[in-house]
């Protein structure tokens, strides 16, 4: 688990196909490594990714196809700055939300605008993920734990302030930047806890919840 607050921003030293998987080769000269050991799990743009080698100035970490296909990671070019974390512990603050590191989807940025000293954004989510994006809910985009400013169907509107421009790779966001997205693990709790027996049903047909649904379990009147 991780916090969404990064830690320190990386580069992408090289990559490398192996099987049809993928193994990245991260540089990460301001995150702290004399803690890190094999096995252990760094956030990679928002990607629980493990550490299979230490190189002195990083990381190696393979990434299966499955990631490959619900990330951007397969996309970067090598020298590509990374939003990096290494994982939570029970004295870490949890200044962010509580994040997985498996990424649900990827988005698109639609706009940036200046605004004040602050930068807002509109991000474009997979319409299947809409339903999980709230108005002051979180969100996490390339491991970065961000509140939602306003929703509107899959679009959601993000400020991002200065010190997050500077900790981040936010600040170099443009229209058509492809992001990672994690969105809260509650609501999809959330989601499944209010199907109830049907959840199996679910799996079967792909239907979730409905207002039908909501009102049978007395959330509607």
């Amino acid at each position: 688990m991780f916090t969404g607050i990064i830690q320190a921003v990386g580069t992408l030293a090289g990559k490398e196909q192996r099987g049809g998987d993928l193994r990245l080769v991260i540089r990460s000269p301001g995150l702290a490594m004399n803690d890190v050991q094999l096995g252990d799990s760094i956030a990679t743009n928002g990607v629980c990714l493990t550490v299979v080698e230490l190189t002195g100035k990083g990381y190696v970490a393979d990434v299966s196809q499955e990631t490959l296909a619900y990330s951007t990671l397969s996309g970067l070019p090598v020298g590509a700055r990374i939003n990096l974390e290494k994982a939570l512990t029970l004295s870490t603050p949890l200044g962010g939300h509580l994040v997985s590191g498996h990424v649900d989807g990827v988005g698109t940025i639609l706009e940036r605008r200046e605004e004040a000293r602050s930068i807002r954004f509109l991000v474009e989510a997979p319409t299947e993920l809409a339903r999980y994006i709230a108005h002051k809910g979180s969100i996490c985009v390339d491991g970065a734990s961000l509140t939602v400013n306003s929703v509107d169907g899959p679009r959601f509107d993000l400020n991002i302030v200065p010190h997050t421009q500077q900790e981040t790779i936010i600040e170099g966001y443009r229209p058509g930047t492809k992001v990672n997205l994690e969105v809260d693990v509650v609501a999809r709790y959330l989601e499944r806890l209010l199907l109830g027996e049907k959840a199996v049903e679910s799996s079967k047909t792909g239907s979730g919840v409905s207002m039908a649904l909501l009102a049978e379990r007395g959330f509607l009147r």
